[in-house]
């Protein structure tokens, strides 16, 4: 193993794909340079350096950590040991004023407050405070494409720790309500069984906390506060786990003793617990409760979202304005409600009543944007194959790459119609032919081998929940 600027380069950029849209996360991992690499038998010193004395703050509070484990995930057998050095090179594109951080800081915080984030008090023994008691199951608009999550999530609610719900595993998109539902049932646990202590906590807050009490030797305490002290986990975002083996190992036991406690879980993800990268003994505790998914919802399920919405923030719209923005509104309820506040605020701003033609105008650019990219294809196809977007776009043959590219390359013209050539150029700049054996290929795989034809088929749903089409 050789680590240097251009092992740095790659590693920042493997990072960056893995956390998805994250300016702020770019933002600071951005400017860490690369200095130095020092190896012993079995420790490893990796020395990086960062411009200034408030990178130096911020990226060993939020982002050492995250560093270690991808490092530690490549690397299970050594030592890894990361310092920063401040080298003050100077960059007036990573000039961040602390307002730039506040503004971006949802990305990565998910509405807590940054001092909250930087230290991880793993003595507390439940964590309330996390709870949105906004969110509730009577404010959850129920539709065909959550019921049953709803229901399922209501049960237990109201009977925590039956054995057939445990765990609750709620999966789907990014969007769609998950939270909101592991909210409503913790706001309903609260309220009915006061003497339960709740620990609700997103997965990647779990791992850091993890990641902190093995480097400072306080495994005792972090296992006391989510074994002992905790009578229903509620954990959102659980893809996270999938990052790091020595968090995974964590997890298990901790889901297994909880559960053999009658203890109750609901967790919740973007992807099944097969999709999540979790060892086998991980994914088949998770997959032995409930399993409840949530996809997009329908034209008549936005628009009574739209509508409740509204609602709440006092805007009134004729009914041709409410169809139209939930018409175009595919690709989650976030953005739904992203929508309805543009369209409020441009109207408050503007003093204009709020009409159809406003509407048109104000959401003309949203109509026309391609609700899904060649790029994000990629990378569903990649996750659920679990291969890197680079290797789809190399000349390897290896059978494990080459299917998952043409089965993206079916995605794509299927999704988007983009030409042969244009499909090519996305994936190294494969020929049409190439392209053109690709979509044929995965036609005969849909019809002459079952286990593909599912693949295809979970993939073709992802995608349709995100564009709605």
């Amino acid at each position: 193993m050789q680590m240097d600027s251009s092992f740095w380069s790659d590693f920042k950029s493997t990072m960056k794909i893995k956390s998805g849209p994250n300016k702020l996360l770019e933002n600071y991992l951005d400017p860490i340079d690369f200095v130095k690499f020092e190896k012993d038998e079995q420790n490893v010193i990796l020395t990086l350096g960062v411009p200034n004395r408030f990178f130096y703050f911020y990226a060993n509070e939020n982002l050492k950590d995250k560093i270690y484990i991808e490092l530690k995930t490549a690397y299970p057998d050594l030592e890894i040991n990361i310092q920063f050095i401040i080298t003050e090179k100077v960059n007036q594109d990573y000039n961040l004023s602390l307002q730039n951080i506040l503004q971006n800081s949802e990305q990565i915080f998910q509405n807590l407050p940054a001092t909250q984030k930087t230290v991880f008090p793993i003595e507390r023994s439940h964590s309330n405070e996390n709870i949105n008691t906004d969110l509730t199951f009577n404010t959850f608009v129920v539709g065909k494409n959550s019921e049953f999550a709803h229901a399922a999530t209501y049960n237990v609610a109201q009977n925590p720790g039956i054995e057939d719900y445990n765990p609750l595993f709620i999966y789907g998109p990014s969007g769609m309500g998950k939270t909101h539902l592991l909210n409503a049932a913790a706001n309903h646990i609260k309220e009915n069984f006061p003497h339960y202590r709740i620990t609700y906590i997103s997965a990647e807050r779990f791992l850091n906390e993890c990641v902190a009490a093995l480097r400072r030797h306080e495994m005792d305490k972090f296992r006391q506060k989510y074994r002992e002290n905790t009578d229903i986990l509620v954990v959102d975002d659980v893809q996270y786990i999938g990052r790091g083996q020595a968090v995974q190992e964590e997890f298990f036991h901790m889901i297994n003793m909880l559960i053999e406690k009658k203890k109750q879980i609901i967790l919740a993800s973007d992807r099944m617990p097969k999709d999540i990268g979790l060892e086998d003994r991980a994914r088949t505790r998770l997959e032995r409760g409930l399993i409840a998914d949530i996809i997009m919802p329908d034209l008549e399920t936005r628009i009574a979202i739209l509508r409740y919405k509204a609602e709440k923030y006092n805007v009134r719209m004729a009914e041709d304005v409410v169809n139209h923005i939930a018409r175009i509104s595919k690709r989650s309820i976030r953005e739904l409600e992203g929508n309805l506040k543009k369209v409020k605020m441009f109207s408050e701003l503007q003093g204009l009543q709020i009409d159809y033609d406003l509407v048109k105008k104000i959401l003309s650019n949203h109509e026309t944007q391609t609700m899904i990219s060649v790029e994000e294809i990629q990378r569903i196809v990649s996750e659920h194959f679990k291969v890197k977007i680079q290797d789809l776009k190399s000349a390897t043959r290896a059978k494990q790459i080459v299917v998952p590219r043409q089965i993206a390359m079916h995605l794509i013209k299927k999704f988007l119609d983009k030409s042969l050539v244009d499909i090519g150029k996305a994936f190294g700049g494969k020929d049409h032919t190439t392209v053109m054996n690709a979509l044929g290929r995965v036609k005969h795989l849909q019809q002459t081998d079952q286990d593909m034809f599912k693949n295809i088929e979970e993939l073709e749903s992802r995608i349709h929940n995100i564009t709605g089409v």
